[in-house]
């Protein structure tokens, strides 16, 4: 029928003809094969570098941002109401100027790759990660503008801490700006967060399916080419010999999958030959092809797989496709690894901030688990007068030798511990020194292959060492994560001993505030005395000598003028001070007061009401001729006239030094 056809056309075919145009429509099959899978795998290759260049870089910088904004809200919190936290201050302050800066610049860059979907129907501008970004930088702006004036500004200085209208604003500023729009960042934040995490998703899940499709066409084409070369073998098998007709069997199996071995049968040296093998050698190619696509979409990288030759553009490409895909998943392992680590270690920080024992044993615990080695130390550097050296004991441990540990103190310098304290740098040995530290077991005991000292450092002070023993080495994402979770190890120890000391002093002073309370009551009750002596000075005005002498006898006296000027001074003032009435007459008061107080408001204010007929009473600061500062008790008391008119202002005081000490 067929023959009968092409005479009527007048077209004469031979075998060589058709074989020709048969090879012709299987190569012109698996070119077509090969673009598709070439373009599906490029296509794989950009969704791979979006998600490793923007999507996942894009979701770490605004986990960075959200803790920035947690850690400039304590931190500007502790500003308020930790007045001697100095390293907080720092830490803020530097967020401020460098942290938020870096940060800010590393999203922008990023954002020019957001809201790929801004052209679609359903974009809504307000909600776009763009804008919510945007809305989140003049938020936080804002803010640390605010907090600049309203409580860095403004609590500049101890003295601004003294003052309660300056504390009280800060601290409403705090309630009422601080905490509600810190809140507000973190949410717009979380939005963009969740919709980075869908983008990601959303890449991931694109690049199975690209993966699966990659599969499809494979086997689609593959078996295409199959069918192909079967049925141009069924139609060239009315006209080739019996010979052929084996050939013809084998391809017709291979066009059913079976996998065809016939070692006694031989291949003539000519076309039909090499037709055979060339099908042969594609069939098994293709199987191979799969196979290999299917183990990577599983997940499976580590499959081998080797091409057909060096000019094999599909195996080659799936390669290639394989060690980005490899590449990427271990980037992610990694990094999934630190910031589950960073949210633990974190959580154990918090839970045990007031009780440094129970801390560092169980972070040490936990960060040589986490790290999967075997031994483990802590060291704290100790508590020391100025004069004394100074030394760092081991807090906790991990396996350790239980007689190495009793009483262990190492001096700045002492060995490898003692040197990387002294230095504040890290220190990494991988060839270990024989008995420097033995790893033991019920079994027996061997010498660590790895061994890595890392300072408890922030803010380049340095408050003890944390030493990780273990047979495997570690990485190098391993030892940075060692030093971020020794950053936050070092500022919660500086936390934890300044409320420790804090507390101390606090007791001390309660128990100092106790102990002079009875002296305060009888000295208040001959205040009281001398109150009412002076009133009744006051009402005979300055004819009462009889009664001034008396208390001239008995109390530290002196007159001065309405605007400070020394008058007159009894011998037991003159003695409190250590001056001569020569060198105190005509001279201002605030000679004998302390320098840092004769230029406050409050010693103006003070003055400004004695001259407007006001009494005061209380405990005064004073320095003597020597320059020895001394606490008084004592009352100022101004003269009135006829008139109503201040002629002189009368103090009576008593030195109440040796209380105070």
């Amino acid at each position: 029928m067929e023959n009968n056809f092409l005479s009527k056309l007048k077209i004469k075919l031979s075998i060589g003809n058709k074989i020709f145009g048969g090879f012709t429509i299987l190569i012109a099959l698996f070119a077509i094969n090969a673009i598709i899978i070439f373009f599906t795998i490029n296509t794989i290759n950009s969704k791979v570098a979006m998600s490793s260049q923007v999507v996942n870089p894009s979701k770490d910088a605004v986990n960075e941002l959200v803790t920035l904004v947690h850690r400039s809200r304590m931190l500007i919190t502790n500003w308020v109401f930790l007045q001697t936290n100095d390293d907080d201050k720092k830490a803020l302050q530097f967020i401020m100027s460098h942290e938020y800066k870096v940060t800010k610049e590393k999203i922008e860059k990023l954002m020019k790759n957001w809201d790929a979907d801004s052209l679609s129907a359903s974009f809504k501008k307000d909600s776009s990660q763009r804008t919510l970004m945007m809305r989140a930088f003049r938020k936080y702006d804002s803010l640390l503008a605010g907090s600049q004036v309203n409580i860095i500004n403004s609590l500049s200085k101890f003295e601004d801490y003294d003052d309660p209208t300056k504390k009280l604003l800060a601290g409403d500023y705090v309630d009422q700006m601080v905490i509600p729009e810190s809140n507000t960042i973190i949410g717009i934040l979380s939005t963009i967060k969740s919709k980075q995490e869908s983008i990601a998703e959303s890449t991931s899940n694109s690049l199975v399916e690209s993966t699966g499709s990659l599969r499809v066409i494979t086997i689609v084409l593959g078996l295409a080419i199959v069918i192909i070369g079967f049925l141009s073998a069924t139609i060239l098998v009315r006209t080739i010999t019996r010979p052929i007709n084996y050939i013809k069997d084998v391809v017709v199996k291979l066009g059913r999958g079976e996998l065809v071995e016939d070692k006694n049968t031989k291949f003539s040296n000519d076309e039909i030959g090499e037709m055979a093998i060339a099908t042969d050698s594609l069939v098994n190619g293709l199987k191979a092809t799969t196979l290999f696509a299917e183990n990577i979409g599983s997940g499976k990288y580590d499959s081998q797989f080797a091409p057909l030759s060096e000019h094999d553009v599909l195996g080659n490409a799936l390669l290639n496709m394989r060690g980005n895909l490899a590449r990427v998943a271990e980037e992610d392992k990694k990094r999934n690894w630190t910031t589950e680590g960073l949210a633990k270690f974190g959580e154990i920080l918090r839970g045990n901030s007031s009780d440094v024992q129970k801390l560092t044993d169980e972070i040490i615990g936990s960060l040589v688990k986490y790290l999967k080695a075997n031994q483990g130390a802590l060291y704290i550097i100790d508590d020391t007068n100025d004069n004394e050296e100074q030394t760092m004991s081991m807090m906790a441990c991990y396996a350790w030798n239980k007689k190495k540990f009793i009483n262990q103190k190492i001096h700045l310098g002492e060995g490898l511990t003692g040197q990387c304290w002294q230095e504040g740098d890290v220190i990494y040995l991988t060839d270990v020194p024989q008995n420097y530290i033995r790893i033991t077991s019920g079994l027996g005991d061997a010498n660590p292959n790895a061994v890595l000292i890392v300072p408890l450092k922030v803010n380049e002070q340095i408050f003890g060492v944390v030493e990780i023993a273990g047979f495997g080495e570690f990485k190098e994402y391993e030892i940075d994560f060692v030093k971020r979770i020794a950053e936050s190890i070092a500022s919660t120890i500086s936390s934890v001993k300044i409320n420790a000391r804090t507390q101390r002093l606090l007791s001390e002073s309660q128990q100092m505030t106790e102990e002079m309370r009875a002296q305060e009551e009888e000295m208040r009750q001959n205040m009281e005395e001398l109150q009412a002596t002076q009133e009744e000075m006051q009402r005979s005005q300055m004819e009462s000598s009889a009664a001034m002498d008396a208390i001239n006898s008995t109390a530290a006296t002196a007159d001065f003028d309405s605007e400070g000027n020394i008058i007159t001074a009894n011998t037991n003032y003159l003695k409190v001070f250590g001056y001569s009435l020569d060198e105190v007459k005509g001279e201002n008061h605030k000679m004998l007061i302390p320098r840092d107080d004769r230029g406050s408001e409050a010693y103006r204010k003070l003055w400004k009401e004695l001259s407007t007929g006001k009494s005061h009473r209380g405990e005064f600061a004073g320095i003597t001729k020597l320059g020895k500062s001394i606490c008084l008790l004592g009352q100022f008391n101004p003269i009135l006239n006829r008139d109503g008119e201040v002629i002189k202002v009368t103090q009576i005081v008593l030195d109440i030094t040796p209380y105070k000490s």
